[in-house]
């Protein structure tokens, strides 16, 4: 200390100090603070920015989205419809001889007949139908045996002349049978198959399909009657004239 300093004039100017501190003190606080603001401008400007990661928003990745190829629909297919053939139908083979058919619910002789384009007398006679009261006895399920189309009853043959005489015979009529070429057949005569057969009014007039009785070897044959020939078209089932023979 000086020896001009009273010291008065140390405590005014230790008083004028103490005043200037705050001062001083704001103005270097000032300072530093622009100086870091200067510092942290530098370094987060600067080309490394070491921190921009602090700052900075994180960038998002841009991801690859694969663009969809546009594919042209192919057309679907459509199914070729299948051609159905319809089979040509074949002609059946028409039979040459009688087959076995079985009775069906509501048949009758004459239909089953008809429908079979069958010789009802025929049928009747190959079945053994042969009951004037019951000409045509079937039920269903029967199996009976049919004429084959237009197959006609075989000519009777004549009757053996070693056949006892008076042997009888049940005969069906047949389409052109008159009284007089049955009696011919069986070597009898009208008159005895008007007796055996009563239900004959008129020699006549006969009725096709009719059963009769009649009696063979009555008379000797002669040359005049009607030639016959032998049974044809043979089949299983084909009836053979009834023997009676004579008391």
């Amino acid at each position: 200390m000086s020896g001009k300093d009273s010291p008065q004039n140390v405590i005014k100017k230790f008083e004028n100090r103490q005043k200037m501190m705050p001062y001083f003190l704001g103005g270097l606080a000032g300072v530093l603070v622009i100086v870091g603001i200067f510092i942290i401008i530098t370094v987060i400007g600067g080309e490394k920015k070491p921190f921009s990661g602090l700052f900075s928003t994180k960038t998002p990745t841009a991801t690859v989205t694969s663009t969809p190829t546009a594919t042209q629909p192919s057309p679907t297919p459509s199914m070729t419809p299948t051609e159905t053939l319809t089979p040509t139908p074949e002609a059946s083979a028409t039979p040459s001889a009688p087959y076995q058919y079985i009775v069906q619910f509501g048949d009758d002789c004459w239909t089953i007949a008809y429908t079979h384009n069958a010789d009802l007398l025929y049928m009747q006679q190959i079945n053994l139908f042969t009951d004037p009261a019951n000409p045509c006895p079937i039920n269903e399920g029967d199996p009976i045996w049919i004429p084959a189309p237009g197959q006609k009853m075989p000519t009777p043959t004549r009757v053996p002349s070693d056949v006892a005489r008076a042997t009888k015979y049940t005969y069906i009529i047949q389409s052109g049978d008159t009284l007089a070429s049955i009696a011919s057949y069986f070597n009898s005569t009208v008159e005895d198959i008007l007796t055996y057969n009563p239900s004959i009014k008129d020699e006549n007039s006969i009725n096709v399909g009719d059963t009769i009785t009649v009696r063979a070897n009555l008379v000797t044959p002669t040359a005049t009657v009607r030639a016959t020939s032998t049974l044809a078209n043979q089949t299983p089932g084909l009836p053979t004239p009834s023997v009676t023979a004579t008391p």
